[in-house]
Parts: structure tokens; C-alpha cells; sequence
């Protein structure tokens, strides 16, 4: 019974690390969509992100309805703004509000980030498959 309520307790903290994520996304100038991500270690958010552009850029994301080929995707924004602080993103949970691309997969990986946990599936399901071939926990959760 105990592991019960620590699993439903973890379930009402992803759910929670994981709406906050998604009003994180509506920072985002990306008109197509919007997506936030939270790096959580300990019960403590060490770093945050959002798609877009890099710092300095414009802050259109598209061009004519298309992704400009240098915006940013969520997860890549926390994983780098972690790496420019004196975090570690080692053990850490990704909650993002869209499933991890290939690329941000890579990072994922590299970050020593254990488990992540997303809302909507991306287009593309190599990034969930080449991070549950590396060890990494990944769940889906609807809110």
C-alpha cells in the first residue's frame, strides 16, 4: 500500500511539473506550436526552457509557416541554460509538454537526465525510441 500512495504521489507531481511546463510553452513566439520543458532534480526545478530562438535573434520562429532552421526546441533550451549554471542535470526528470525529437534526444542522453515525462507525441518516435534504448525512463501522461 505504501508504494501505492508514493506512485500516486509521483503521478500528482509529474501531472503538476508538467501543466507548469505547458504554461512555460506560451512564453514561446513560435506560432505553430508551443513547447516548454522543466528539468526538475529533487523536487527542485534547476533549469527551464521553451522553443525559439537563440538569445540575440529575432524572436519570429517562422518564416511563411515554416520552422526557421536555427529555432531552438524546449528541451535544448533547459539542457543549455543547466549547462551555463552550477546544476547538474545528472539523475534529473525532463518534463516536457511535446516527446523529445532525435537531436534532443542526443542531449537528453549526454545530460545524464534519468527519466523524462511529456504530454502530446511529436510527429517523429525515434527520439522516445533511441531514449528508452539508452536507459532513460520515458512516460506519457495526459493532462
Amino acid at each position: 500500500m505504501e508504494n501505492n500512495s508514493r506512485s500516486d504521489r509521483q503521478h500528482q507531481f509529474d501531472c503538476r511539473y508538467l501543466e507548469m511546463a505547458r504554461i512555460w510553452g506560451k512564453n514561446s513566439y513560435c506560432k505553430r506550436r508551443q513547447v516548454g520543458a522543466l528539468l526538475v532534480k529533487g523536487r527542485i526545478i534547476i533549469s527551464d526552457g521553451y522553443n525559439g530562438t537563440p538569445s540575440g535573434f529575432e524572436n519570429e520562429c517562422e518564416d511563411n509557416d515554416v520552422t526557421k532552421p536555427y529555432v531552438l526546441h524546449a528541451e535544448a533550451n533547459a539542457i543549455t541554460k543547466v549547462a551555463k549554471s552550477n546544476n547538474s542535470s545528472e539523475g534529473a526528470t525532463l518534463y516536457v509538454t511535446s516527446s523529445p525529437c532525435v537531436e534532443c534526444a542526443k542531449l537528453i542522453i549526454q545530460a545524464g537526465v534519468k527519466r523524462v515525462v511529456f504530454a502530446d507525441h511529436y510527429h517523429d518516435a525515434n527520439g522516445i525510441a533511441l531514449l528508452e534504448r539508452a536507459g532513460v525512463e520515458v512516460q506519457q501522461i495526459d493532462i
